[in-house]
């Protein structure tokens, strides 16, 4: 595998650590994890128990203090694993809910809910889209409006993942209709079990099978007055300045399914026979894994040098824009070639690079589609 740039002692150490843990404690049982539809408590305990759930959390609160150079290890490597289910719903917790809690929490907020994030005790989900409202987040329906000393809360959220096993949900809702919709969304932690909340339905998906995704649903939900994250009217920036986190986790998770899957057809295609000779012998199918490997190999030099751009403190929005729509178009290409070169055993439930091609597909929607990325990168030309 090419070797990240960028990169010091510490992230190398981290890389390693949690290469460890992808072979050791998830690939043995994740096969299990695609056929239950959702991966065990157990294991966001045990990545609790090793320090990678507040890799970029200070370390007064559990977690390492590192930058997003080690976000990027962190996503690349689960990547790798080749279950992205399991590996989405790790890092939604890590970097795309409980970071709302960290960003915009009080310090009450924070002393009550960071201990259990950075252990795993409690898991996180951000509730942003709704069946009306994906990448158009001014688009969403969902109503908080105040009543006595706390907030009522009516709506629907859809495609969440980790929402049916989540203990905290940070909530997008709008609080004022008649502000522009930059202005009137807020954001709001509702725990499980409150009363008007439940996961309505359990959703069944083409890929991510080992992470659960599910339809939530809020009528007549009260809220107390500190359930509200952040400044009221400042969800929509909240949630805007974490895309940009987001987009790079995915884009470095990508990175990782898509070298997983170059490095399985590499060794199927030097072993398995045809025509009297490996596969590999075929100057169009080793060519054309060559061009992938070198566009994987400059997808990581993006990831990785807008990584350290960010942990400088500079504006990279239109690079993790290019990130987004890059990677997530990048790894669908790898993984159709690569289960073509498999030929009909690449066809086949139980085998890797079947799953693979699944799990990718939502990489160019998910997060930002490759449409609405492009966009972002055309303003900043």
């Amino acid at each position: 595998m090419t070797t990240a740039p960028h990169l010091e002692p510490e992230h190398e150490a981290l890389r390693d650590q949690v290469r460890r843990f992808v072979e050791t404690e998830i690939k043995p049982h994740a096969e299990a994890w695609e056929e239950a539809g959702e991966t065990p408590r157990a294991l966001l305990r045990r990545m609790g128990e090793l320090g990678f759930l507040g890799i970029r959390y200070p370390e007064e609160h559990g977690g390492s203090g590192m930058d997003a150079r080690a976000t990027a290890v962190w996503a690349e490597e689960l990547g790798r694993s080749t279950f992205s289910g399991v590996a989405i719903g790790a890092l939604v917790h890590t970097d795309m809910a409980s970071v709302h809690v960290w960003n915009a929490g009080s310090e009450a907020q924070r002393a009550r809910w960071m201990p259990g994030i950075v252990s795993g005790e409690t898991l996180t989900a951000v509730a942003v889209t709704e069946p009306g409202a994906g990448s158009d987040v001014k688009g969403i329906r969902t109503r908080a409006r105040r009543e006595g000393n706390g907030w009522r809360l009516d709506g629907a959220k859809v495609y969440i993942t980790n929402g049916v096993n989540a203990d905290l949900y940070c909530v997008a809702a709008k609080t004022d209709p008649d502000a522009p919709p930059s202005r009137g969304v807020t954001m709001f932690l509702v725990e499980k079990g409150t009363p008007g909340f439940e996961v309505a339905r359990r959703l069944d998906k083409h890929g991510w099978r080992s992470s659960d995704t599910a339809e939530l649903r809020f009528e007549d939900c009260r809220l107390p007055a500190d359930a509200v994250l952040g400044e009221e009217g400042r969800g929509f920036h909240a949630i805007m300045e974490n895309f940009q986190n987001e987009r790079l986790v995915l884009g470095a998770m990508t990175v990782g399914e898509a070298q997983a899957a170059l490095d399985l057809t590499v060794d199927h295609l030097k072993s398995r026979q045809a025509f009297g000779a490996p596969l590999w012998d075929k100057q169009a199918i080793r060519q054309r894994i060559a061009m992938r490997s070198a566009e994987v190999a400059a997808a990581r030099a993006l990831v990785y040098t807008t990584a350290a751009r960010d942990a400088a403190g500079e504006d990279v929005v239109r690079e993790v824009s290019m990130i987004k729509a890059l990677c997530g178009e990048l790894v669908n290409a790898v993984t159709y070639d690569c289960l073509q070169f498999h030929g009909g055993a690449g066809y086949m439930r139980g085998m890797a690079i079947e799953r693979m091609a699944r799990d990718a597909r939502v990489q160019s929607i998910g997060g930002g589609a490759t449409e609405v990325m492009l966009e972002e990168v055309a303003k900043r030309l």
